[in-house]
């Protein structure tokens, strides 16, 4: 399943890589790209059931930027 979800708050490029690389950790993830430029979070799983891993990419977010957060979930 590949989902796009805007990015509120997103401040900093290297923040951005780094919220890519340990989104990129996560058991389910195949691909995630956060990207800077257009504030996104461009993400690929290999399963149905993706809030479980979005809510633990929002907790690597956080962990980043406090204010930044997914939309459209």
């Amino acid at each position: 399943m590949k989902k796009s979800y805007k990015l509120e708050n997103l401040g900093c490029a290297n923040c951005a890589a780094q919220m890519e690389a340990d989104i990129n950790r996560l058991d389910g993830v195949e691909k995630a790209q956060v990207v800077f430029m257009t504030s996104k979070l461009k993400i690929e799983t290999s399963t149905d059931n993706i809030e479980p891993i979005l809510d633990q990419a929002q907790k690597i977010i956080t962990s980043y930027e406090d204010d930044c957060v997914i939309l459209g979930r």
